[in-house]
């Protein structure tokens, strides 16, 4: 696959609709040529103690940011036609469906791809595990700020650029 968007989501609570940072990295002809970060004000709107412990983000970060609906629509033209790569891809598709749902957004059906699974059949036992950390370093990337959405959408890509 040479042309994608890797995708992160990062979610200030348990419900998987509060995304409130988004990762996108845009690759065509393997080679990253956009990235984008945005914080989102989440949906329900607290953070809970232990997603904020995992990524950083607080109440205050997002207290501002624009909703889902307005950071999708400048997101939803750059990755047109591109199919969407995820590490652990059923967590990002999961949020991208619950905040499409929480906002009354008709969900366009976007084609996931996991670089967790690719791992599993690329790399197998010789690895001690299939997290984001360690398939990207395999993969020549040091993830320097994993649960950053940008950096680990960046670490998906290399990742998928390396094994998919």
């Amino acid at each position: 696959m040479t042309d994608f968007a890797a995708i992160d989501f990062e979610t200030a609570n348990k419900e998987r609709s509060s995304v409130c940072s988004v990762g996108i990295v845009i690759v065509r002809n393997g080679e990253i040529t956009e990235k984008l970060y945005r914080l989102i004000r989440p949906c329900p709107n607290y953070y809970s103690y232990w997603n904020t412990q995992v990524h950083g983000l607080t109440f205050q970060d997002t207290a501002c940011a624009p909703t889902f609906p307005e950071v999708w629509k400048e997101i939803d033209p750059i990755i047109a036609g591109l199919p969407l790569v995820a590490h652990n891809s059923p967590f990002d598709e999961g949020c991208l469906k619950a905040a499409f749902q929480a906002y009354n957004m008709e969900y366009p059906g976007y084609t996931f791809h996991c670089t967790c699974r690719a791992s599993r059949r690329t790399f197998g036992k010789s690895l001690p595990n299939h997290q984001l950390q360690t398939v990207a370093l395999k993969c020549g990337y040091d993830l320097s700020h994993h649960h950053h959405a940008l950096c680990d959408a960046e670490a998906c890509a290399q990742i998928a650029i390396n094994i998919l």
